[in-house]
């Protein structure tokens, strides 16, 4: 009895030094970027044309912003119609189910630069999109497919069956019960999924470059070649030249994550989600 109380201590201060670990290093992070970029922050910065004087990021913001809508516009219908034939109307324990599961997790371990030469070959050079949003989106939206995918699906799987049993009870059809009761129960799991996905595509950097380019403009068209804020960190940071800026970007792209998250938040309370 002694010994497991000892393991017991013993477990409970691990994990709370491991927590205590993590919002160190997560501080930490989030202390350095805002003490390195806020001294940095000026108006030439928000400036919607870009040069060498001022290097601009609202280009960059405004790219991201249409990047990150025009991915998830492709995506997550996929993702979630998707996870809803393999949760609801697919065989379960089938060989297809397995393959889809298996491919998906296959995906979701490749790595993003890879994803990037795919994008390059096939719908820059063999579609010839070129460099531009529309290019950089679809890569993008290949990328976080199977994220929203298996989220979905455990959000689908989490909604308990009797809630089905009762709505079949009931006389509801299938089709009725799924987009009556079982989304809008297993709607908290599929926005954590798309949040999940939005922060993917901010923070992208390899599977743009080679899709999407480095130019720093507002795009004019889904064919412009565009570059996101998490490129235009790198590319100023790479120079050499505008290193101060570079932090001031990170401060930036930061406070997008934190008002995409805010966001998400209150669009999830709004719809009566719990």
């Amino acid at each position: 009895m002694k010994n497991q109380k000892n393991f017991e201590r013993i477990m409970g201060i691990l994990t709370w030094g491991a927590a205590a670990l993590t919002l160190g290093v997560l501080a930490f992070i989030i202390g350095f970027i805002l003490f390195k970029g806020v001294p940095h922050l000026k108006p030439s910065l928000i400036a919607f044309s870009y040069n060498s004087e001022n290097v601009s990021l609202m280009p960059g913001l405004i790219s991201t912003i249409l990047m990150t809508l025009l991915s998830l516009a492709i995506s997550v219908p996929v993702g979630v119609f998707a996870a809803i034939y393999l949760t609801e109307y697919a065989k379960r324990g089938s060989k297809l189910v397995s393959l889809v599961r298996l491919t998906t997790e296959t995906l979701s371990g490749i790595p993003s630069i890879i994803y990037g030469l795919f994008g390059l070959l096939f719908f820059v050079t063999y579609l010839g999109w070129g460099f531009s949003l529309l290019a950089g989106a679809f890569t993008l939206s290949i990328m976080i497919l199977p994220l929203i995918m298996r989220s979905c699906e455990e959000a689908i799987h989490s909604v308990p069956d009797v809630l089905r049993e009762g709505a079949f009870g009931l006389g509801a059809g299938k089709l009725r019960t799924i987009l009556k009761i079982v989304l809008p129960s297993a709607l908290p799991g599929i926005f954590a999924g798309i949040i999940l996905a939005i922060g993917r595509i901010v923070g992208e950097t390899a599977a743009l470059i080679y899709t999407a380019g480095t130019v720093a403009q507002i795009p004019k068209s889904p064919l412009s070649s565009v570059r996101t804020l998490s490129v235009h960190m790198y590319a100023l940071s790479g120079e050499g030249l505008h290193t101060n800026e570079s932090y001031a970007t990170a401060v930036v792209l930061l406070l997008v994550v934190v008002a995409i998250n805010t966001l998400s938040a209150k669009i999830v309370k709004s719809i009566g989600v719990k």
